[in-house]
C-alpha cells in the first residue's frame, strides 16, 4: 500500500457545490494514480458534513477514499456555494469545527463563496484573502477584519489558502498537488484533465458590475451620462454640474455611492467597452483606443492591462471570437 502524504478533508456544508467535492476527488485520485507505478505516495480523501442525527455537533465523515485508518486531517477545503452569500445558510457548527481543527494544525482552505463560511470563525481576520470577484465587495462589508485582495486567483498563506471563482477548485487543487506530490506530478494531473496549470490572476475574468441601487439620484445622473458617452472628456466641472452639486460633494457622494472616484468610474467604463469590442470585433486596438476615449494607444494599453491583468491583444487571443 502507498504511503499517504496527506488527508485532505472535503466539508459539505448545506448548498455547497457537489460538483467540485467530486471534482477534487477525483482528481486527488488522477494525481494519485499518477505516482501509482512508482508506489511513491497518495492522497486520502474524506468527505465531512453535519450529522443528520446530531445537527448541532460538528460535521461527521460521511466516505473515505483509504476507510480503516485514524483520521488525522491535514486539510480541509471548503467548496463554493450554488446560492449567493446573501442567501447562504448560518452554519456556526461548521465554524466552530474549522477553528478547532486549525488549532490542532490542520491547514484550511476556501474556494469561491466558501470563503464566507471560513470568515464565519474568525479565522481570517487580519488575513489578506480572495474570493470570488463579484462576492468581493459583501465579504469586505460583512467581515470588515478582513482584507479582501480579490484580483488574486489563489492566496497562500500556509497554514490558510484561499482560491478565487466557483472554477478556482482545479487550481486549488493543482496546488495542493505540487505541495505535497511535486510539480511534475501537478503538471501531468493537469494535462490529463486538460486544464490549466494553476493560474496567478482572476482579473482577466472579472466584471465591472457598475452600482446603480444607491439611492443618490444626483449621482446616478452622472453615471448614467457616462455610460452613454464612455468616451466623452468627463470633467469633474461637468459630472458635478450634471449632478447638481459642488465639485468637492460630488467627489465624497460619488465615492461613497459607487466604490470609485469618477476617473476611476470612467476608466472601468471605458476598458470594459474594450473588452467587449475586443472579444468580438477585429478592430485593431489602436482603433479601439480612440473609440472608446483615448487619444493615445499606450496610455489605453497601460489602463487596460492595469484593470485585467493583460494586455490587449492577449486578452484577445484568450476570449477573442473569430468573426
Amino acid at each position: 500500500m502507498m504511503r499517504c502524504v496527506a488527508e485532505i478533508g472535503l466539508l459539505a456544508y448545506p448548498d455547497c457545490q457537489l460538483s467540485s467535492i467530486h471534482g477534487l476527488t477525483d482528481l486527488f485520485r488522477i494525481a494519485t494514480e499518477w505516482t501509482a507505478e512508482t508506489g511513491r505516495s497518495s492522497i486520502r480523501v474524506t468527505h465531512w458534513q453535519r450529522d443528520a442525527h446530531a445537527p448541532d455537533g460538528p460535521p461527521i465523515c460521511t466516505w473515505d477514499s483509504h476507510p480503516g485508518q485514524p483520521h488525522r486531517l491535514d486539510y480541509i477545503i471548503l467548496p463554493p456555494s450554488i446560492v449567493m452569500p446573501d442567501r447562504m445558510a448560518e452554519m456556526a457548527q461548521e465554524a466552530a469545527w474549522l477553528k478547532d481543527q486549525h488549532g490542532s494544525g490542520t491547514r484550511i482552505g476556501s474556494i469561491c463563496a466558501g470563503a464566507f463560511v471560513l470568515a464565519a470563525s474568525g479565522l481570517l481576520d487580519g488575513r489578506r484573502v480572495t474570493t470570488h470577484w463579484a462576492f468581493a465587495g459583501q465579504l469586505a462589508d460583512r467581515f470588515p477584519d478582513v482584507d479582501v485582495a480579490d484580483q488574486h486567483m489563489i492566496l497562500d498563506d500556509g497554514d490558510i489558502i484561499t482560491a478565487g471563482g466557483i472554477l478556482a477548485w482545479t487550481d486549488l487543487g493543482l496546488t495542493l498537488v505540487e505541495r505535497l506530490m511535486g510539480p511534475s506530478v501537478m503538471l501531468a494531473t493537469a494535462r490529463f484533465l486538460l486544464i490549466d496549470p494553476p493560474r496567478n490572476s482572476q482579473r482577466p475574468f472579472a466584471q465591472f458590475l457598475p452600482p446603480f441601487e444607491h439611492g443618490d439620484d444626483a449621482v446616478l445622473r452622472a453615471q448614467h451620462h457616462i455610460h452613454a458617452r464612455p468616451a466623452g472628456t468627463h470633467s469633474l466641472t461637468e459630472l458635478s454640474g450634471i449632478a447638481g452639486l459642488g465639485k468637492r460633494t460630488f467627489l465624497r457622494r460619488f465615492s461613497s455611492a459607487t466604490g470609485f472616484k469618477p476617473t476611476e468610474y470612467v476608466q472601468n467604463v471605458r476598458i470594459a467597452k474594450a473588452r467587449e469590442a475586443l472579444e468580438l470585433t477585429r478592430r485593431t486596438v489602436d482603433e479601439l483606443a480612440w473609440e472608446v476615449g483615448y487619444e493615445d494607444p499606450s496610455a489605453f494599453r497601460k489602463v487596460f492591462k492595469k484593470l485585467t491583468g493583460i494586455a490587449p491583444n492577449a486578452y484577445r487571443a484568450r476570449f477573442g471570437v473569430a468573426v
